[in-house]
């Protein structure tokens, strides 16, 4: 994998995967960013959402689940001196589907906790992460 990262002006980059898609990076404005995209760490947390949210789904299909929608709410605590890494992250999964088997979500969750997703396994070896979910 690979990725490129150019600066544009200001704090703000473009960054470009390996697979040719590109997003807006920007700092705040104390720092000099306009806002016009979002945060490193943020993109972190976006990031981690997106590999365990594609997890929990890829199972639930794998398992029949009637899914129709999950939202992955991902909240994050940081050290108040620099380097502000990330203390404690929450993943909560909001499942939606007629007919969900709570043994089933609760197992898609952990799976992708504990053996599949490669964001969370690496980001809990530096903080606390945790999951969470419900079922609507």
């Amino acid at each position: 994998m690979e990725a490129t990262v150019r600066w544009i002006d200001g704090m703000q980059f473009v960054a470009e995967s390996g697979s040719g898609h590109a997003i807006v990076v920007d700092g705040p404005p104390d720092l000099g960013g306009r806002d016009t995209g979002a945060r490193p760490m943020e993109l972190m947390l976006m990031s981690l959402g997106a590999c365990s949210g594609i997890d929990v789904i890829h199972i639930l299909k794998k398992s029949r689940q009637p899914v129709v929608d999950c939202q992955v709410q991902v909240t994050a605590e940081r050290a108040d001196t620099e380097p502000k890494v990330f203390t404690n992250i929450h993943l909560n999964f909001r499942v939606v589907g007629e007919g969900m088997k709570e043994t089933h979500v609760k197992r898609a969750v952990d799976l992708s906790a504990e053996k599949y997703c490669s964001a969370s396994i690496m980001l809990g070896k530096a903080c606390t992460v945790t999951h969470g979910y419900s079922i609507e």
